[in-house]
């Protein structure tokens, strides 16, 4: 199963749960008296979401591996690059 089709049940659950109890299919006295939190919970789960997903991308941005050794070794290719263009004719 692929990650979409995870992503695809798992909101269509969620989707019937809230549509269930938005439609009056259940009845039960805490649903009655918490109607305006279910109707409102979508948007608040799409908010929730969000702040999460910036959180996630801001720790790995924050938390991101410098490799220095890598960087002198691509900068090393880069010259030697340049110098066998060079050599071939190549100018710019």
């Amino acid at each position: 199963m692929t990650k979409l089709l995870e992503w695809i049940s798992v909101l269509s659950a969620v989707f019937a749960v809230w549509y269930s109890l938005v439609g009056g299919y259940v009845k039960h006295p805490a649903i009655d008296k918490n109607i305006n939190l279910i109707l409102v919970s979508p948007i608040l789960f799409v908010i929730l979401f969000g702040l999460y997903a910036v959180i996630v991308v801001l720790y790995r941005v924050f938390t991101f591996n410098n490799c220095e050794k890598a960087a002198q070794e691509l900068q090393a290719e880069i010259i030697e690059a340049q110098k066998d263009l060079q050599d071939k004719g190549l100018t710019w």
